[in-house]
């Protein structure tokens, strides 16, 4: 379960997945319209699909000529907003006592 919890935030930490899961929160999507969203290469959306597909979080379907992309649970949006200003706030208040205090 840790090795697949692992796998997952990884995935969800690069920015330019969150951007393509953003894309696709409003429901299915062809690869067209993700590269035309996102504005990235089409071989570098692929790639970050290949991931997202890998670990679960999204999944495929052709229809004829097109690849389908669809988030599998809406609520990976719950956990990726989760990291809200206030989380990152309170990350940021004790990252500054800890250095100055001398830790790392």
């Amino acid at each position: 379960m840790i090795n697949f919890r692992s796998t997952v935030f990884r995935a969800l930490a690069d920015p330019s997945r969150l951007k393509i899961l953003d894309f696709l929160s409003p429901g299915e999507k062809c690869a067209c319209d993700i590269v035309e969203a996102v504005g990235f290469a089409q071989p570098t959306v692929s790639r970050h699909l290949k991931v997202l597909i890998d670990c679960g979080i999204l999944r495929r379907r052709r229809e004829r000529n097109k690849m389908l992309y669809t988030i599998t649970n809406p609520k990976i949006h719950e956990i990726i907003d989760l990291v809200d200003s206030r989380f990152i706030d309170s990350l940021s208040r004790h990252v500054i006592a800890m250095v100055k205090h001398g830790y790392r």
